[in-house]
């Protein structure tokens, strides 16, 4: 908290965001302002809800100052930046940005948020370094009053995910942060704005496409789908890389490589992923600035794991979709402070001595130092006085919630 300690204008918002950061990391089980409040020993819940909504501070400088911790402890030439989106399940038509969309969080089309979230990933580490919310066209930004009431500021318009990831991505280049490369999903790689970005940068990209995408081969000559010149692929031409460790050991398949350069000095393919066991694949478009192996660009795809399990583990180790916010300066600060969380547990992690090449016992893992965490630092006891007086609170906020929804449907 002492990184982030200036970004607080008055004493008492900068108190409490330490103690919100510390309930977040905290073994309490939904991480909402009225549970982090109580687990802090106040009377109430109103500094908590009054830290996310209405205190002095920026959140975007905080943000800041998480990426640059992390780039101090992870920082590599070669680390990979990741873009993804991430679904959070709402109810009501309030929140901001909510809709009935498709997340993958569900599988199915949902009422809920989307945020597009941006991951650091080196061999050192990987977090959350920036995010972004999603805001639908149509329901949001081509209707201002709706927006207003949100709190969302007058020069924030529609843009797409793709859009939203250049953004993060040219917000980390312009802070110095050090990178190789860049991936993410077939979302993102159907955008060619973020693929001329990136190679105005000069920053490599492994970016998944569509099995419809067309692709120029024969030094530019013919131009076919992707999957039909996989199709075309001899057998003796398929490698087995493992793309990375997973729960149940490496991640092994087959892959492929075109070249698709239109000229000599271009560095440009087409990397193909094939299950050993089902024959399912997955296309990638790639460019580098300089030449590359096969095996880089397999262990850049398999990158994009990594932030489908920060995911798993913001949400459930330090309740990054535990908020209970309506609008758009809450929302950020709610996830922007988890982000804060999660940057503690992956530099603890990454702060451990080199592992043993013939281990007895794994290495700590974020949850087990969290679990650690709590029982030799973050464990607190509070009187029965207490426990008792927030029984009452609960009990008698949610009579008056209940008598306001019974008064809202009896006049309609």
């Amino acid at each position: 908290m002492t990184r982030v300690a200036d970004r607080f204008v008055r004493a008492e918002p900068r108190a409490t965001a330490g103690q919100f950061v510390e309930g977040l990391l905290s073994d309490t089980e939904r991480k909402t302002c009225w549970s982090l409040a109580e687990r802090a020993g106040h009377t109430d819940p109103q500094a908590m809800q009054r830290l996310l909504r209405t205190a002095v501070w920026d959140a975007d400088a905080v943000r800041d100052d998480v990426r640059s911790w992390l780039v101090e402890q992870l920082g590599h030439p070669d680390a990979v930046l990741v873009c993804d989106e991430t679904g959070f399940l709402k109810k009501g038509v309030c929140s901001v940005g909510v809709q009935r969309q498709y997340t993958g969080t569900a599988g199915r089309v949902e009422n809920s948020q989307v945020g597009v979230f941006l991951a650091y990933v080196t061999p050192h580490g990987r977090a959350l370094i920036d995010r972004r919310l999603y805001l639908p066209e149509a329901t949001w930004c081509d209707q201002p009053d709706r927006l207003a009431v949100a709190g969302v500021p007058d020069q924030v318009g529609f843009a797409t995910k793709p859009a939203l990831a250049r953004q993060m991505i040219a917000a980390a280049v312009e802070a110095g942060v050090p990178v190789g490369w860049v991936t993410g999903d077939e979302v993102y790689g159907a955008d060619p704005g973020l693929r001329a970005d990136l190679e105005h940068r000069e920053i490599g990209y492994v970016l998944a496409v569509g099995c419809d995408r067309r692709v120029t081969v024969n030094d530019g000559r013919t131009l076919i789908r992707v999957d039909d010149l996989a199709g075309r692929i001899p057998t003796r031409e398929w490698q087995q890389h493992s793309c990375g460790p997973g729960a149940k050991g490496p991640r092994d398949y087959l892959w492929a490589w075109i070249t698709t350069a239109t000229r000599p000095d271009e560095h440009r393919w087409l990397l193909i992923r094939r299950n050993r066991t089902t024959g399912e694949m997955a296309f990638y478009l790639c460019w580098s600035p300089r030449p590359v192996s096969l095996h880089t660009l397999v262990t850049v795809a398999g990158s994009r794991w990594s932030i489908e399990e920060l995911f798993q583990t913001g949400k459930g180790q330090v309740g990054l979709d535990h908020y209970q916010v309506r609008g758009w300066t809450g929302w950020h600060r709610h996830i922007t402070l988890a982000m804060l969380a999660l940057a503690v547990l992956t530099i603890l992690a990454a702060q451990q001595p080199d592992p043993d090449p013939n281990p007895k016992i794994i290495a700590l893992t974020v949850a087990e130092i969290r679990r650690l965490l709590n029982a030799f630092l973050l464990a607190t006891s509070l009187p029965s006085a207490h426990t008792l007086h927030w029984s009452i609170w609960r009990r008698t906020s949610q009579a008056r919630a209940r008598r306001a929804h019974y008064q809202r449907r009896q006049a309609k």
